[in-house]
């Protein structure tokens, strides 16, 4: 087992050139001022609880940079969430934080209808990254309003409203997004759109059909589910909504060849095909994008996450086709910050980055360095039931036994606790029933060093936590 110290850092000493001595002060007044005891009792009074049952992290973060976040107590913390999953270029990158106060001095925010060069100049750069006939762009800020938009997109396109979804989906909060996300939040909040179906979820470590080997039958599963779906269908259905690899869901990576047959499903309805890449997209799988490994171009793709580094930025990429008729029909998705051109500034230094420094090269070589560190501990504990993932999203799934493959969630909860408590940050699964599943996804700039000190905590927490059971 390897040992390890947290390490300590003085909070004054936060990086001036990344926060600004404005922005660095106010963080060290505030810390002055209240103690952490008081800042959660200001917290618990004010602040309306939005995360389910899991509560807040049990750390007051006060400073972020490269692969690290900084507490209130002066702990530096290995972030292998890449906060929310978007910071791909770690913390406070130095070209992102030029570009926002390069735009914040300049132009930063316009009325929705104006056009600025950032919003121009990213769209051109993302159709040309991506396969033909992907070409028309709508920018946004997150990835369910991105999700909402596509989806409003293929219904007026469509003419037709019905919209399928995999049955441990999440897509976003907004009502088309959540009507489409079956993995948590559908209890206590009235009716979702009409005409949502699910589709049964192509899980490889738990299949539910199953051939003559054992393995997932994939391809019955999907004809069962279609079945399924014309059978409720009132002959409407618009669009079927998919990641490539399902993360809130427990980190599913979709077999090869599913997106194929799936498109074909999709198309042979009149039904068009829409890629939710929010957190796949942009290098982190170790391919530009996540479908393509499949060799499909979907109808539509949304983006988010990646897009932004950290910052809310998020689109919506179609075909011309699809943009023309749209445009024919009178498209309405009028928002506050809809082509903005700060989120377009910061969306155009993202992709100078990924593809200077080939990032997707990066993430697939890094991601295979922490798959194959977490498979070798699979090797040691037992209670690891599976590893599984694409690049640098990788999910650790624990069982009380491997032959029965019975969740260990308590375990789950338990070892995230005390990673965290050892300077290492993962996110669990915090949905019913997926939480002795955690989440790996560090940033795409992690170092070979960072991802082997964080092998090493999480190699730790295991060994402290399983001690009685072996």
């Amino acid at each position: 087992m390897y040992g390890y110290s947290v390490q300590l850092v003085n909070i004054c000493a936060i990086d001036v050139d990344v926060l600004g001595p404005y922005c660095r002060n106010m963080i060290v007044d505030s810390i002055a001022r209240h103690s952490e005891s008081e800042l959660w009792q200001a917290a618990d009074r004010h602040l309306l609880s939005y995360t389910g049952f899991g509560g807040f992290s049990p750390e007051i973060i006060v400073s972020a940079q490269g692969s690290y976040i900084v507490s209130a107590a002066g702990r530096r913390i290995l972030d292998f969430t890449s906060g929310q999953m978007s910071a791909v270029l770690g913390h406070s990158h130095p070209e992102v934080v030029a570009t926002v106060r390069r735009s914040m001095e300049t132009l930063n925010h316009l009325f929705s209808g104006m056009m600025s060069p950032p919003v121009i100049e990213l769209a051109q750069r993302l159709a040309d990254s991506l396969p033909s006939p992907l070409e028309q762009v709508l920018l946004l800020t997150t990835g369910a309003e991105s999700n909402e938009a596509a989806i409003r997109l293929a219904k007026l396109v469509t003419g037709k409203h019905e919209i399928v979804s995999f049955s441990r989906s999440w897509h976003g909060m907004s009502q088309a997004a959540v009507s489409a996300t079956y993995s948590s939040g559908r209890r206590g909040y009235g009716p979702a759109a009409p005409g949502n179906y699910a589709l049964p979820t192509p899980d490889g470590y738990r299949p539910d059909f199953r051939t003559p080997e054992g393995d997932l039958d994939w391809r019955r599963q999907l004809d069962f589910g279609f079945d399924l779906i014309d059978a409720q269908s009132v002959g409407a259905l618009a669009a079927c909504i998919v990641e490539p690899v399902l993360s809130s869901g427990g980190v599913i990576d979709l077999p090869p060849g599913y997106l194929v047959a799936l498109q074909r499903k999709c198309h042979e309805r009149g039904m068009l095909l829409i890629v939710d890449e929010a957190q796949t997209g942009l290098c982190r799988t170790g391919m530009w994008c996540a479908f393509e490994r499949d060799g499909i171009t979907p109808d539509i793709l949304t983006l988010s996450k990646t897009l932004g580094a950290g910052l809310p930025v998020a689109a919506v990429v179609t075909t011309g086709d699809i943009g023309r008729m749209a445009r024919e029909r009178g498209f309405l998705f009028f928002t506050t910050h809809v082509s903005d051109p700060l989120a377009a500034s910061v969306g155009l230094t993202v992709i100078d980055v990924l593809q200077r420094e080939q990032l997707d090269i990066r993430a697939a070589q890094n991601g295979a360095l922490l798959s194959d560190g977490l498979r070798r501990l699979a090797e040691r504990y037992p209670v690891i039931g599976d590893v599984r993932g694409r690049g640098m999203l990788v999910g650790v799934e624990f069982v009380s036994d491997r032959t029965t493959k019975h969740s260990a969630e308590r375990l789950g909860t338990e070892i995230t606790a005390r990673c965290l408590q050892l300077g290492l940050h993962m996110n669990i699964v915090q949905l019913p029933g997926l939480s002795s599943i955690i989440r790996m996804a560090p940033p795409l700039t992690a170092t070979a060093d960072e991802l082997q000190l964080g092998l090493e905590i999480f190699d730790q927490a295991l060994g402290e936590l399983t001690a009685d059971l072996s």
